[in-house]
């Protein structure tokens, strides 16, 4: 497998927080990063394409074909950078998994990133009123650092295996010296439902801890905009990627 990594713009940032949000159950932790991609008016740096990547195009509005990409883009916020990695689709297989994130980290690393956030989702077998947050990381001090009234790090026994990049990259930032946490909102775990509940919870974590200014209200006059995106690439191309769910004591695994 290989990655072709397009550098669309040069930038020099002092420090940043890298804040990662892929497709996975409810598209929960996409949803949240390409809100801020918009809120912030973010400019793409990169764009990665790879033959690890399902093998399927999208047809777009101009009735051309496109190939399926991850994309990470630069924001500053009330004194914060920020690069946000946001995509169509996530590596469809272990192997691919790792490489990706490592590839990640390196550009991490290049950009002197003082932490990692991944988003995703818990699916539950209803619909969640008011989903909860929950946070696990790879270092006991950036779990404190982060606290909300809606945000638990008692997420032992609530999910399994936390599977695929919002889980493995917070595990390999370790090895990098990176400090990550992964921040998983409950939603309902169906391929047609758009986790817009849970991505608003996570949002107010984000805002509340980062001082982000945002109006996350405006997140309700996007779910037209957000639904049709999502719905026409991600629900298809989940079609063909794998997918791993367990129910077995009320333990969950993620994926994404």
């Amino acid at each position: 497998m290989s990655y072709s990594i397009k550098q669309i713009k040069k930038i020099n940032p002092k420090s940043c927080i890298l804040i990662e949000g892929l497709p996975g159950i409810g598209n929960v932790g996409k949803i949240a990063v390409d809100f801020m991609i918009d809120a912030f008016k973010a400019e793409k740096v990169y764009e990665i394409y790879s033959n690890s990547f399902p093998h399927a195009v999208f047809v777009n509005e101009k009735n051309l074909v496109e190939l399926p990409s991850i994309e990470i883009y630069h924001a500053e916020n009330n004194k914060n950078n920020f690069l946000l990695l946001s995509g169509d689709i996530q590596p469809v297989d272990e192997v691919s998994c790792h490489k990706f994130c490592n590839e990640i980290l390196l550009l991490a690393k290049k950009y002197k990133c003082k932490e990692i956030i991944t988003l995703g989702g818990i699916g539950l077998s209803q619909i969640p009123k008011k989903p909860k947050v929950y946070s696990t990381a790879n270092t006991k001090k950036i779990i404190k650092k982060y606290s909300s009234k809606n945000l638990s790090n008692n997420i032992h026994g609530v999910v399994g295996p936390i599977i695929g990049v919002s889980g493995l990259l917070v595990g390999l930032a370790k090895r990098q010296n990176i400090p990550a946490m992964a921040l998983l909102a409950e939603t309902y775990a169906h391929q047609n439902y758009i986790g817009i509940k849970g991505a608003k919870e996570i949002l107010k974590v984000l805002k509340e801890n980062l001082k982000l200014k945002i109006d996350i209200s405006q997140l309700d006059d996007e779910i037209v905009n957000i639904e049709t995106e999502i719905l026409e690439k991600t629900k298809k191309i989940s079609q063909i990627q794998r997918s791993k769910k367990s129910t077995k004591d009320n333990i969950t695994d993620y994926i994404g």
